[in-house]
Parts: structure tokens; sequence; C-alpha cells
């Protein structure tokens, strides 16, 4: 139900979001907070992108995109009261991958755990863990503090850029040789990155996983070792780094609206932007595709910067080097989503042995999961994308929230997130329509395969590919980050060179989205630093 009525003639406010996803939210926020009158727009019926629970069958509600909590900042958390609003984390148990029919591997945030896992496959791989372990901490610890930077133009020669490029290497001047470590995240393929240190295909997959989700690479692709790091980022408070959202993921979205409302924001859904309005290299209104005008002094975007700078704005408002960087970045994507409604969840082949072995805790069951038994499956599964086709064996992440939560499906029922890849958003000789239930059938009997008699167990299924991921969220290719994590793409290059510090060629109109520093994933953090920007320049009187 929309929150308001869109008026006819035209609205003012101090401040326009373009997409209710948690980004959108979360700058709409901090520049509520500040005292700012601010609206935000939505395309679809509900708030919340990617972010979002929904029904997917009566009785069944799921995370439909996004589907598990890690990345979401606990000073985003204590600045909007996020718990106040309904946020509550639910534990997640420790993940368990499957390294064969009958073996797995236990991945756990205790230490001593993990290694007398890694220990069965490789007694210098479990000795050698720690020492890794503190070896990447230490880099993420450098990338974390960066996260909240706003990143600079190197190109630039004047004086304001050359003091805030001056500021950065200040505040980092102790990294030192640690930097070197950051060059080989961003360079290396997860493989070889992580040869350096351990011996057993088996261990190493458990790790070069994290390399593969979302992104159109393989273990063995060079730069794909930093992707390991940006899924290990999260500093949420409780559930051991990873955790479920009570009610889904929706119920993060749910709760930074109900912040915003209360700060005397206005959410208006079925509001899809058409248009944003230039005049003078301002940006003046944003139009709806039902003609609803919307002005204001500031225009922060959360759609991916490839659907703002090329179908959104005037080509006559955006410098020609900047469409053709738009155009370049890379968004193509091969993941998939499925949500699925189930008499019960998968029964592993391993599961009965996980129990016995003590391996699940306090847990009935394992609710974090990985298919991907060792390195040349993850890789497999990367060459079939590769050459333009679905995986024929996919590797997967499979996470049962309702062993924990009890408001997503009927009593003795279950709902089950399976993500994965690879599916690539175009198919070379092939088309989408003829072979999506050909490639639903694989992904079933890839379960099946670990878990026999799952197919059997489902009442309901969706399954999401990234035309359809693109459709309906607005993903760009489907592409969960809004843009692959890769050197080029990060940091003073992400979206586009010149203008990776929020702000665009358009005066007033800025990006708060994922397709910004620093990247995907729901953390919030592009849209807080953002509304950071925006604050100074409103306080500047730059707008």
């Amino acid at each position: 139900m929309p929150d308001s009525t869109i008026a006819a003639s035209a609205r003012q406010y101090d401040a326009i979001i373009i997409g209710s996803g948690h980004n959108g939210l979360v700058c709409a926020n901090y520049l509520a907070q500040k005292g700012m009158k601010v609206a935000v727009l939505e395309r679809r019926h509900v708030i919340g992108g990617a972010a979002v629970t929904e029904e997917i069958h009566p009785g069944f509600r799921a995370s439909i995109f996004s589907y598990l909590m890690s990345l979401l900042h606990p000073r985003i958390i204590r600045d909007f009261e996020l718990r106040r609003h309904g946020l509550t984390v639910l534990p997640c148990s420790d993940m368990i991958s499957s390294v064969s029919y009958d073996d797995y591997i236990l991945f756990s945030e205790d230490m001593k755990k993990t290694q007398e896992s890694f220990a069965k496959f490789s007694q210098h791989d479990a000795e050698i863990y720690p020492v890794f372990d503190a070896y990447l901490q230490e880099a993420t610890k450098i990338v974390r503090s960066l996260l909240w930077e706003t990143p600079v133009d190197p190109a630039k020669r004047d004086w304001k850029n050359f003091r805030e490029s001056a500021a950065i290497l200040w505040k980092y001047r102790k990294i030192g040789r640690k930097m070197y470590r950051l060059v080989d995240l961003l360079t290396m393929s997860a493989y070889d990155y992580l040869r350096e240190w351990f011996e057993d295909d088996r261990v190493m997959a458990c790790l070069a996983y994290y390399a593969s989700i979302g992104t159109f690479a393989g273990p063995k692709t060079p730069g794909s070792a930093y992707v390991i790091m940006h899924h290990i980022m999260g500093e949420h408070e409780g559930a051991g780094g990873w955790g479920f959202i009570k009610g889904g993921m929706g119920a993060i979205t749910q709760a930074l609206a109900s912040s915003a409302r209360e700060k005397g924001v206005e959410i208006f859904t079925e509001a899809a932007v058409g248009e944003i309005r230039v005049s003078g290299g301002r940006a003046t209104d944003v139009v709806t595709t039902k003609g609803d005008v919307f002005r204001a002094r500031v225009v922060a975007s959360g759609v991916d910067a490839k659907t703002l700078y090329l179908n959104m704005l005037p080509e006559s408002a955006v410098p020609a080097d900047v469409l053709r960087e738009a155009r370049n970045y890379r968004t193509f994507s091969t993941a998939f989503k499925m949500n699925i409604a189930c008499e019960r969840p998968p029964q592993y082949r391993i599961l009965e042995k996980a129990k016995a072995d003590g391996s699940l805790g306090n847990f009935p069951y394992p609710t974090y999961c990985h298919i991907a038994p060792d390195i040349d499956y993850l890789e497999r599964a990367y060459d079939d994308a590769k050459h333009g086709w679905y995986s024929s064996e996919p590797f997967m992440t499979l996470c049962t929230p309702t062993i924990v939560d009890d408001t997503l499906a009927p009593p003795g029922k279950h709902v089950v997130n399976v993500f994965g890849g690879h599916a690539p958003y175009k198919l070379k000789n092939g088309d989408w329509a003829v072979e999506k239930e050909k490639f639903k059938q694989t992904v079933f009997k890839a379960i099946d395969n670990y878990a026999p008699g799952f197919s059997g167990d489902i009442i309901a299924e969706q399954t999401l590919i990234p035309p359809d991921l693109e459709a309906i969220v607005g993903l760009p290719q489907g592409h969960i980050f809004h843009g692959e994590l890769s050197a080029d793409q990060l940091f003073f290059q992400r979206p586009v060179s010149g203008y990776a510090d929020y702000r665009t060629p358009v005066k007033g109109l800025y990006l708060c989205g994922s397709s910004t520093h620093p990247g995907g994933g729901v953390s919030g953090i592009p849209g807080h630093n953002a509304a950071r920007e925006i604050l100074r320049d409103v306080k500047s009187r730059k707008i």
C-alpha cells in the first residue's frame, strides 16, 4: 500500500531520494536527521529494494533477494535505533560445506573448531589457519576504515583535492608494508592467494567460495581474491558474524523506514522515476512515469549508476567521457536465487554425521550450508558460464531461516533460500524462456545429490535468474553489487573516474547506492557516505 497519494501538482522538498533500498533509506534518515524535508520515491509496491520479505506461497514468506545479515554496520543500527523499530538479529549456525557425499568442513568463528575440521583433510592447513586469519584480518581492518572514506580524485590538481588526498595519506601513514597485502588481494586470484598458505583443495574451496558469490568469476580469475574479504567485512553485533533477521531481510528496510517516518520523511510507493530534469547544469525536478513532479535542491539516486546516467538524465547533461565509462561499467551477472517452501529442510547426507560430531552446537539442524566440494567444482561452474551457458553443477548456498524464525512458515513447514552460480544474464545460442525450467531441474538435481529426495519435499518455489532480478528490483543485469568488485571498479573509479565522491556532473545530483564506494551488500555505508557529502555541500552553500 502506498504511504501517500501523489498530488497532481509539483511537490517541493529539500531532498528527493530515488529508490527505497536500504542505502536510499539510510541516506534519507541522515538528511532528515539534520532537518531536511525528504521524500523517497519507490518504483515497486513495496519498499526495501533488494532487502524485502514477501509471500512466495500462501502462509510462506521469504527474503526474496538478499537473504543473510552480515554487513549492516552497528553504527547505522545505533544511529537510527533500529532495534527499537523492530530489528532483531537471530543466530545462524556455523557454516557447513559438503566436501563429498559423506563428509564436510565446518567453518566457524571458533578458531579451534575450524582447525579441527581442517585437520581432517590437512594437518598443515589446520596449523597455518590462525596465522592466515590474522594476516587477512589485518588487511581487512584497513579496508574497514577505508569504507567510510570519500574517494579522492588523483587526477585533480586543485588545492582542495590535494589537501584531502594528503589527509588520507597521513591518516593511513602507518599501514606501511601492509599495503602490499591489499595489492595482492586486488590483483591475485582467490586460488593463487590461498595456495600460498594452504595445500588441500577442499580447505581452499571453503574459503574461495566467497570469491564466487555474486561475481562473474571463478576462483582462478585474477582479482577474485578481494571478493573473499568483501564478504567477511561485516561487524554487526551478535549472531557470530552472520545471522538471520526475524521476519526476513525486509525487517531491515521496514525498521529504516519506520525511523525515517519519525523524522518526517515521506515515502511514496508505485512512483517509478521516468526522468530527472536538468536546467543550467543543475537537477531541478524528478518526474515519475505517471507524470508527477517532485522538486528539490538535492536529488540522491539509490538506483545503479548505469540506469541513472543512461536512462534518467538527458544525454546533453552528461559529459561524453562519463557516458562512455557508464556504458562500459561491468554489471554482467551470473547469480541466481531460489526461494523454496517445503515440507522439511534438505536432509543432507552428512546430517547425521554432523550431529554425531557435535558440529551443530545448540542447533538441531545446519541453517547455513555450502555446496562446492573443491576448487575444481567452483572453477567448472564458472567455465560453463564463461562460455555462455548455465552451470551443469552450480555452486550453492542453502539457508533455512525457519529453524530459528517461526514467523516465515506455517508450523512444521520450512522456507529454504538458495543462492548460487552460475546462470548468465544472456545465454549463448539459448533463450531463458526455454531454458529456465531446465535450469531449475539442474539446481534440484545438484541439491538432491547432497540431500537425496529434497526435490520431492518442495511445496512451491520461486526461481530468479539475472533477468528476473533486473526486472523486479532493478539490479543492473541482475548484479547483486550493482557492478563487479574489481580493481578497476573500486574506490576512486567506482562507478566512473572523476565522480567517485557520490557527486555527479549535474549539480545537486548524487549517487547513494551500491554502485558507489564501497560497493554492494546490505551495509548502508554508501547511503551514509553520500548523505555526509550532501550535508557538506549544503553547509558550504554549493547547492
